[in-house]
């Protein structure tokens, strides 16, 4: 793959080296997939299965709105045999890809998979200088997105890598049935619930509730660093009181506080609702699909489903 002069200059030699050499099959034999963030390594890792070596690219912990790549990340991107990432969600990411100037057919744009929202009325950003081009970028909430993104990962890396083409039908057909019931799970567990809102840390649940028929009220906006302003917080307090919502959803990347604050002002209490941007130490050991499992029993407790 070409390497554009951007790139030549931004690298250390020794890095530049290692990534020419990182362009064809690994010295297990395993072709090479790069991951933006979480949601996007686990399909990998589930389509791919043995044959894929997957790095992602946002460790656990990191919130991945702020995610500053290394240069040896940046190689990685040039590198690799495949890479999955969805434009103006991580601007560092954006920018390794088009430095690297990659070619569809070795690329997965998840933008490109999905229909992608505008952002939700309130959800804006307050001059924090992340650009997500007025759309919402938490496809991977809602299981149908996610089945959407497993099939054009098997699609690439079968063209990438046709010897296991079978494998990667075999695997990827086993993760679309387990969304598809994710999915049906949802639909009937949430189906009879007596609120209809949510209160979330940040509006990382619009997609989640326009598939099943929720109104998702954000603390924050698009970007989890924002905070409210006095009237927005004074507005959502009023509107928990209103409504008799009874529980505030926190968040495991995101502090808590203003969760808390409104909690303690309206006799809520709070719950963590993942938006599944990556594992922590809590969620190490969990998975997208067990952590959406989570979402489902927290939101029929909170929200009296029967």
């Amino acid at each position: 793959m070409k390497k554009p002069l951007a790139l030549l200059g931004a690298l250390p030699l020794v890095l530049l080296l290692a990534a020419c050499g990182s362009s064809a099959k690994g010295n297990d034999g395993t072709t090479s997939v790069v991951a933006s963030f979480y949601p996007f390594a686990y399909v990998a890792e589930q389509v791919g299965g043995t044959h894929v070596d997957v790095a992602n690219l946002t460790s656990p912990g990191v919130e991945p709105h702020d995610l500053e790549l290394k240069p040896k990340q940046v190689g990685a991107v040039q590198g690799a045999d495949l890479v999955i990432y969805e434009k103006h969600f991580q601007a560092a990411v954006d920018d390794a890809v088009k430095q690297a100037d990659r070619s569809p057919k070795d690329t997965v744009d998840v933008a490109s998979v999905i229909k992608l929202k505008p952002l939700q009325a309130g959800a804006e950003e307050e001059g924090h200088g992340h650009d997500h081009d007025d759309i919402d970028p938490h496809t991977w909430l809602d299981p149908e997105n996610m089945v959407a993104v497993t099939r054009a990962v098997e699609a690439k890396l079968s063209a990438v890598d046709p010897d296991h083409a079978s494998d990667y039908a075999a695997n990827a057909s086993k993760l679309v049935s387990d969304l598809q019931t994710l999915g049906t799970d949802f639909a009937t567990g949430l189906k009879t619930c007596k609120t209809r809102t949510i209160v979330t840390s940040h509006a990382a649940f619009q997609y989640l509730a326009a598939r099943y028929d929720l109104t998702q009220v954000p603390i924050a906006g698009i970007d989890p660093s924002n905070e409210p302003s006095p009237a927005q917080l004074a507005d959502i307090t009023d509107l928990v009181r209103k409504e008799k919502i009874t529980t505030i959803f926190t968040e495991e990347l995101v502090s808590p506080a203003i969760a808390d604050t409104i909690a303690k002002e309206t006799g809520a209490t709070t719950a963590t609702l993942d938006p599944i941007e990556g594992l922590s130490d809590a969620t190490k050991d969990q998975t997208y699909l067990t952590l959406m499992r989570k979402n489902l029993e927290t939101l029929r407790k909170a929200n009296s489903c029967s």
